[in-house]
């Protein structure tokens, strides 16, 4: 049997959790024979890896060492989305007070209920990723327990030998914490532990202003806490499209959170129940005081007690496990998918991944990650929602680029839902229509981006857009708008006197 494995706080969500994705009571099966695959790690990318490859009859072992469903389930997207989504209702309550219907400012909410809710809700979801589940309904035979290779075609689970023809590795990464002085003595706070919380930190120091960063820093304002984001760069979101950024630090500003940015954290002090974060900045220090201290900056792949030396699998511990644009590492019989190997450190980016991995190690496929279209986003209100490339992208590789950007509020529904911050900007192959890259700034860009993935993915050109008809009002009508852009502009000076003669012409006709 599996070491017990407890999830804080100590409830009946997280009992029911726990007795999903890492039952006590779990007994690993015996292995008879050879596996077609040994997939080690069962987040997203595992998970997939081994439905989809035995959905077409292959044996498959999958091994975990710790909560099936990785850090998507547990301490990723689905607790994430579920706190941003009550920080959400909190604020768009308190902004209904322009209709007389407000939250008064001055009344927190109740912090412990939006935690808990977000508990009930990963306990519902975590059904779907079980042991129970993926051995019963997807006939995978399931291992809980820590696996490392051991020869050239054998890994090891807690002393029970598994034999493979081909293996995938998708243990996934984890958080890290800046080597900042006295950061560690003082304790702080990452993805995997901040949704233990219970209680509201009254003032809480978020390092970061990447995505969780950013996310988290909003979230935890509009519940109540006295939000600091340090980040080293000028700017936050610094991947992102600068006009995209700045919309979104306006929108944390005007919300209360402290932007201390081009900070340097020089030290970490704890006194008493107090942390003291030593900040340099603009040529000046200072100090800010909280109560608990967010990293939200910082991945390492799980690479460390896999054995992978063993069987000549080439890793980086900072960037990972080395693949080709195949997902197939040094050793040919070994692939690797997810966030140990890739850049896009996505779910949906896994989950693609998976799929490549099972036709390229069990089909012979050349299916390459390359060719894959990949949107993402960020979940600040508003989203911050991308594919392709940015301008910056264009000029690094010598693309020449046309690009079509109109304000969100071009879209009735913005304006009448009160969500008049974003935009939606394409770009196009200079004097075409084909669409390399997209950034949209909405309330639910997450949602829109997916028109244009559709797009890019089955070589639609903008100007297709200008003819699809979009319910009104609907935010995606942005989306039409910025392709009207792109129809006015093949309107040439001798194409509209022709239309205008005929237009002439017509009335004429109609007059006599």
């Amino acid at each position: 049997m599996p070491d017990p494995i407890h999830v804080l706080p100590l409830d009946p969500h997280n009992e029911a959790l726990v007795a999903n994705v890492h039952p006590a009571d779990w007994l690993n099966p015996v292995p008879a024979g050879r596996y077609n695959l040994v997939v080690i790690g069962a987040g997203t990318a595992g998970l997939i890896t081994s439905l989809v490859a035995s959905s077409l009859g292959a044996r498959v072992a999958l091994v975990e060492r710790h909560l099936m469903g990785g850090d998507c389930l547990n301490v990723g997207c689905v607790p994430s989305k579920s706190v941003i989504r009550a920080a959400r209702r909190v604020h768009e309550a308190r902004a209904a007070g322009a209709l007389g219907l407000g939250l008064p400012n001055e009344r927190l909410p109740d912090f412990g209920a939006a935690m808990e809710r977000m508990r009930r809700i990963r306990a519902r979801i975590s059904h779907e990723d079980s042991a129970a589940r993926y051995s019963e309904e997807f006939r995978v035979d399931v291992y809980l327990g820590q696996a490392h290779f051991t020869g050239s075609d054998t890994v090891d689970v807690d002393d029970t030998e598994l034999r493979f023809k081909k293996a995938v590795i998708a243990t996934g990464a984890r958080a890290i914490a800046p080597p900042v002085e006295g950061l560690a003595n003082a304790g702080y706070l990452t993805n995997e532990t901040v949704f233990e919380l219970t209680e509201r930190p009254k003032r809480l120091a978020v390092i970061g202003a990447g995505p969780i960063g950013c996310e988290l820093a909003q979230s935890f304002q509009r519940l109540g806490s006295r939000v600091s984001l340090l980040e080293r760069a000028p700017q936050i979101l610094v991947r992102e499209d600068v006009d995209a950024a700045e919309i979104v630090q306006k929108a944390l500003v005007r919300e209360g959170v402290e932007l201390v940015l081009g900070a340097s954290i020089r030290e970490v002090e704890r006194k008493g129940d107090e942390k003291v974060l030593h900040v340099a900045r603009s040529n000046r220090e200072e100090q800010i005081v909280v109560d608990e201290i967010l990293v939200g900056a910082g991945r390492a792949p799980n690479v460390e007690d896999l054995g992978l030396e063993t069987v000549g699998v080439e890793f980086d511990p900072r960037r990972g496990v080395k693949v080709d644009d195949r997902l197939r590492t040094t050793n040919k019989s070994i692939y690797a998918a997810g966030d140990v190997c890739m850049d896009w450190k996505f779910t949906h980016a896994a989950d693609a991944a998976a799929k490549i991995v099972v036709q390229n190690a069990l089909f012979f496929g050349r299916k390459k990650l390359s060719s894959l279209v990949m949107p993402w986003c960020t979940y600040t209100d508003p989203e911050v929602a991308h594919l392709g490339l940015y301008e910056r992208d264009a000029r690094e590789r010598g693309i020449a680029i046309d690009t079509y950007q109109v304000p969100i509020t071009k879209a009735h529904r913005a304006i009448t839902d009160g969500e008049e911050e974003g935009f939606v900007k394409i770009h196009v192959r200079k004097g075409k229509d084909e669409i390399v890259g997209a950034t949209i700034v909405a309330a639910h860009a997450g949602e829109m981006i997916s028109e244009i993935t559709v797009a890019i993915t089955n070589g639609v050109g903008l100007g297709a857009f200008a003819n699809v008809i979009h319910p009104y009002p609907t935010q995606a009508e942005a989306i039409k708008a910025a392709a009207g852009l792109y129809t006015r502009t093949r309107l040439t000076p001798r194409v509209k006197r022709l239309f205008e003669s005929w237009l002439r012409l017509a009335r004429s006709g109609r007059s006599s």
